[in-house]
């Protein structure tokens, strides 16, 4: 299962983050996960929420530059090594990862949920199902 990332780069001073949070709250849509990754001039802040199409849009509408990726929601078993036994199969499969980050609301003592940015989704999915790596859906992932 794929699910679509959300992009904004912003300019590095202050106040630029405060921009797209106000926005996605006044129209009720919550963050689920974000990441901010920073450089000397600007950040790029990637998030996810249920309703990723009404997020575009609403950003959009506020002058926004808003771009969309796919990640992919891998479950991690929530002990020392479940991360690395999990790259490991990346690895194996010849897979690099671009970057990524916790889905901190889905963890539980068991289980971790990290999200993924792989250079072809669609091939990490196939590659990662064939090496019994557990990949969550959105409904899992959203509580949906």
């Amino acid at each position: 299962m794929k699910l679509q990332q959300l992009s904004l780069f912003l300019e590095n001073r202050p106040g630029q983050l405060r921009a797209p949070c106000e926005a996605l709250g006044k129209a009720g849509i919550d963050l689920l996960t974000m990441t901010l990754a920073d450089t000397a001039q600007f950040g790029i802040l990637r998030f996810i929420v249920a309703d990723p199409e009404r997020a575009r849009k609403v950003l959009e509408a506020e002058g926004m530059i808003v771009s969309v990726t796919e990640v992919v929601p891998i479950q991690v078993d929530n002990r020392p090594g479940g991360l690395a036994s999990v790259l490991g199969a990346i690895e194996a499969a010849g897979l690099g990862v671009e970057y990524m980050y916790d889905f901190a609301a889905r963890a539980t003592p068991e289980k971790a949920a990290i999200i993924f940015r792989f250079e072809d989704p669609d091939r990490a999915l196939v590659a990662l199902k064939a090496a019994g790596v557990s990949i969550l859906t959105s409904e899992e992932l959203l509580g949906r």
